[in-house]
Order: structure tokens, then C-alpha cells, then sequence
């Protein structure tokens, strides 16, 4: 079967809200787009509604898994264009609660897993000489909470390679940018706790997803690496 001509975006973390978001705003703009999460079973009803998109199996805290889903895309689908990197589940808890085990965890979603897959693009990347990596951090990328003793931490490493990545990678073509997410992102698992806030309490995954487009699609003379997101009326 021959290979799509549309180039490829890669979303890690395609579940509800900003992963289907941005699914969907980079399927608009032309490109096929494989959806990563641990397991398809709920990644094909998203894919069956999503243009020119696939489901693939993929668990970040697991460097074989990655591989090969990377090496499926390659094969199936072609180089990658854009990587999305959407994964960051975490537990909320305090440093006294904390186990060893969910403060690896989380830092393996965050961080490890954003160095796995970006080394898995980076090479044709730098090939080309363009593409971009857009990693979606939090509030918690900046300073910990009570609560956030193990996501904090982990989104601080996220930032800090995404750092690293975008001093190394932008001289080669390559964009490196960090969307902040500073609010309760829209979503139905949030919908259901917070039933009496109003629609623009929430950050619209429509609205990140559109942020995430302008960021690659900006030209090299003028990029931006650190992008915050958040409702008109967060307090911040």
C-alpha cells in the first residue's frame, strides 16, 4: 500500500480534550495523525472521527513500546512532521501520602517519555531541517502545590529538557515549543466534578489546539518557546 502523501503529526496522550483537539485541528490542516495512548480499544471510536488517522498502541513509560510504535509510523505512514507531546497523568497527592513507585511514574509520563519519543523524530527532523516538537505543560511545570508533590516535579523535568531540547534542536530547524496550561482544561471527566462553573471557566482544548497550530506553523525568524494558556478570567 502506497504511503499517504499528507505529511505526519504524531499526538502522544490522544485522549479527551487537548489530545483530541489537537488531533483534530492538525487533521484540518492537512496531515495525517497517528493517536498514541497505552491501548486502542478507546483511540478507534476517535480515529473513526478524525480524518486520515490511526490508532496506535503505545505506552510511554515503556521504551520498547515506543519503538515500535514510532517504527509503525515510519513504516505505515512516513516521517514524522509534528510531534504533540499530550502525555502527563499524575497522581495529586502530598509529599507525605507519596509513594517511590507514583513519584517514578509520573516522572517516567512527564519527562522520560517526552526524551523517548523526541529521539525518535529528531533524526529525520534534522534530516529535513524542519518540523516541531510542542510539549503540553502545566502551572505545575513553574511551582508545586500541596497537592502536586509528584507532577510538579515531573512537569519542572518536562520543561527543563524541553529547555535543553529547544537550545540544541532550534539552530538545526527544529522548533521546540512548551505550551503552559494554567486552568481546568474542558473536558468530561472535569464537567462532571465541577458542574456549576460556567463554559469560560475552562480552557477550551479547541483553543489550545489552535495555539499548538500557530506554534508550528510560525516562521523560524520569529519563534516562541514558552506559550501560556489559560482562561480570560483565571486568576493568575
Amino acid at each position: 500500500m502506497a504511503i499517504d502523501e499528507r505529511p505526519v503529526a504524531v499526538v502522544v496522550g490522544a485522549g479527551p480534550g487537548n489530545g483530541a483537539a489537537l488531533a483534530e485541528r492538525f487533521s484540518k490542516g492537512g496531515y495525517q495523525v497517528a493517536l498514541l495512548a497505552r491501548s486502542t480499544e478507546k483511540l478507534e471510536a476517535m480515529a473513526s472521527q478524525i480524518a486520515h488517522s490511526e490508532a496506535v498502541a503505545c505506552d510511554v513509560t515503556d521504551a520498547a513500546s515506543i519503538s515500535r510504535a514510532f517504527a509503525h509510523i515510519r513504516e505505515n505512514m512516513g516521517p514524522v512532521e509534528a510531534l504533540l507531546y499530550n502525555a502527563g497523568s499524575g497522581v495529586f497527592t502530598t509529599v507525605q501520602q507519596l509513594s517511590p513507585d507514583e513519584f517514578e511514574a509520573s516522572w517516567r509520563i512527564n519527562a522520560m517519555g517526552l526524551l523517548l519519543c523526541a529521539q525518535q523524530v529528531i533524526p529525520a527532523m534534522t534530516d529535513k531541517g524542519s518540523g516541531s516538537i510542542i510539549i503540553t505543560g502545566a502551572t505545575a511545570s513553574l511551582r508545586g502545590s500541596q497537592k502536586t508533590a509528584a507532577f510538579a516535579p515531573a512537569k519542572a523535568a518536562q520543561r527543563a529538557l524541553a529547555q535543553s531540547m529547544a537550545k540544541s534542536l532550534w539552530p538545526l530547524g527544529i522548533h521546540v515549543g512548551l505550551l503552559i496550561v494554567d486552568g481546568v482544561v474542558d473536558q468530561p471527566a472535569a464537567r462532571s466534578i465541577m458542574r456549576d462553573k460556567p463554559d469560560d471557566f475552562f480552557v477550551s482544548p479547541d483553543g489550545l489546539a489552535e495555539t499548538a497550530w500557530s506554534l508550528h506553523r510560525q516562521g523560524r525568524q520569529a519563534w516562541s518557546f514558552e506559550v501560556e494558556v489559560r482562561p480570560y478570567g483565571e486568576n493568575w
